[in-house]
């Protein structure tokens, strides 16, 4: 069985990560087609794993693609196999700011107050 794939959405109906993806579509083609690829392996089970996939802390996890720069796209998941991807970095850097890692927990935090169990 597959997993659902959601992207976070402000109260206004913005999209940070669909935003993300679209500047990172015209910046880098090839390794958005990459990061495209390993989002859909995240649907099937076997690919919730490094190198792909790794558990970040806070109940967070990170879809990974190594390039010029690093691109991570943070998410959770929640019951009825759903993944609610929150935000997306592309750094340099081998850890997650804490600035980011901020960010991704209060989109966590405003996605559960607005989608009850």
């Amino acid at each position: 069985m597959e997993f659902t794939i959601e992207f976070y959405e402000t109260s206004s109906g913005k999209c940070p990560v669909r935003g993300f993806l679209d500047e990172f579509k015209k910046s880098n083609p090839d390794d958005f087609a990459a990061v495209m690829a390993g989002l859909a392996k995240l649907r099937n089970r076997q690919y919730h794993r490094p190198p792909l996939s790794k558990p970040i802390g806070d109940d967070f996890f990170e879809l990974r693609h190594v390039g010029k720069l690093n691109t991570r796209i943070l998410y959770f998941f929640m019951k009825d196999r759903r993944i609610i991807f929150v935000h997306g970095i592309r750094s340099k850097a081998k850890k997650i700011a804490p600035r980011d890692r901020k960010v991704a927990l209060d989109r966590k935090r405003d996605w559960l107050a607005r989608n009850p169990l």
